[in-house]
Parts: C-alpha cells; sequence; structure tokens
C-alpha cells in the first residue's frame, strides 16, 4: 500500500518520501554512536558560535537556542513519571525496595536530535539579517544563566529529595564467567 501511494503521488511528494527514508536510515545507522554523535554536536555548536562571534550579531537567537536546549536538558534529566504526583511506578528511596531504573521524560537519542536540529535552524538564521535584533548581549547572557542556576537548583533538590541520579556512573559490573565484580570496573 506504501508503494501504490508512493507511484501515485506527486513528484515533490515522491522526494520528501524518500529523503526520510533516507535520513531514518542514517538515523537508525549512528543511534548506536554515542560518543561520534556528540562530537558532532560539538563540532557543530562550535561552527555555530564562531559565525555568531565573527558577525558579533544574532545575540536573541543565540538566546532562545540557549532556553530550548536547557528545555531539552531538563527533560533529559528529570523521570518521566514524577515522583511528586505519585501515579506511576516509584523510585526506590530505601535499600530494601525493589530497583527500578531510571526511566527519563526525554531520552537521550532524542535529546541529541532535537538539540542539533536547533543549532542546524538557528546556523540556519543567521543567514537572515531579519533574525538579528539588536540587543544588549550581556543582559541576555546574565538573564539565562540566572535561569540556568535556578532551573538546575530546583532540579537538583528534587533528585535530592527523591534520590534519583540520572547518569550511571560508578555502576558495578560483572564478568559473564564467574559473578564476581571486575576489579577493572572501578577504575
Amino acid at each position: 500500500m506504501q508503494a501504490s501511494a508512493e507511484e501515485d503521488s506527486s513528484p515533490a511528494a515522491q522526494l520528501a518520501f524518500r529523503f526520510n527514508q533516507q535520513l531514518q536510515i542514517f538515523l537508525d545507522r549512528c543511534a548506536p554512536l554515542i560518543l561520534p554523535r556528540w562530537i558532532a554536536w560539538g563540532v557543530f555548536l562550535c561552527l555555530y558560535a564562531l559565525r555568531v562571534w565573527l558577525l558579533k550579531g544574532f545575540y536573541i537567537v543565540t538566546y532562545g537556542l540557549g532556553i530550548y536546549n536547557l528545555n531539552l536538558l531538563l527533560g533529559f534529566i528529570t523521570p518521566q513519571t514524577d515522583p511528586e504526583l505519585e501515579d506511576g511506578p516509584q523510585l526506590p528511596t530505601k535499600s530494601d525496595q525493589e530497583f527500578k531504573p531510571f526511566v527519563r521524560r526525554l531520552p537521550e537519542f532524542k535529546f541529541w536530535w532535537s538539540s542539533i536540529k536547533s543549532i542546524w535552524i538557528g546556523l540556519l538564521m543567521t543567514f537572515f539579517t531579519m533574525f538579528d535584533v539588536p540587543v544588549f548581549w550581556p543582559i541576555l547572557l546574565m538573564y539565562w544563566l540566572l535561569l540556568f542556576v535556578v532551573t538546575m537548583k530546583r532540579q537538583i533538590k528534587h533528585m535530592i529529595k527523591y534520590r534519583y541520579l540520572p547518569f550511571t556512573v560508578g555502576k558495578k559490573r560483572y564478568s559473564a564467567s564467574s559473578g564476581k565484580k571486575d576489579p577493572a570496573a572501578g577504575k
């Protein structure tokens, strides 16, 4: 049925369909490559920062990009079900409770993909002067830093109150053959 829909549609729809197919193939192939994806993200972010610095403008676009990525970061470090609402499975707060894994509201891949798309859109916007709104950038920077500190302080208090850590650092690893703790895992 999909093949017949592709044949019956216009050339523009066929081109969009093929582009979306190729994009999905690319995303499926790069999904397991966590480090290279984040390196590419860093490269694009540096290109954006360099372009903004060389043009000495587009600070409002950068501010919007910062707010959007802060929102993505909050989704990434927040549990899918809020312990304050107690509607879903709860994170364990005592050592004798059953282990429930930390499930993010925004998975890592979607966080990366949304963030890199936002950087591409921001980079594209720097090619159009209508987005270069004259603003006093130190005020925007101070406001963003204040917003970041207040938001992260609230989030860290929430993490401490409900005893969860959104990162798996220092996780014990066991060898497959003996079932004992791998001595190299602690390093």
